[in-house]
């Protein structure tokens, strides 16, 4: 699923990231990479999501979240 599909308050694990390299590079500078576990804490319906990766949160827009593949994050 994209990440811009998602739920609020769920986890999901990165299985691609699909965005131009320059954007890709900086998005892994700030840790997102393929499986690093992130969660969703706010989105809007038409704006930026704010997510939360590795102990940060980031804001991000709907074009990036819509190049982002994630899977749910297996329950505990």
């Amino acid at each position: 699923m994209k990440l811009k599909d998602g739920s609020i308050g769920r986890g999901y694990i990165v299985e691609k990231v699909m965005l131009e390299l320059e954007t890709e590079r900086r998005l892994e500078a700030l840790g997102l990479l393929p499986g690093t576990r992130i969660m969703i804490l706010n989105k809007k319906s038409h704006g930026a999501m704010i997510i939360f990766i590795r102990g940060a949160r980031f804001a991000i827009g709907r074009g990036i979240a819509d190049k982002i593949i994630v899977g749910e994050e297996a329950a505990q």
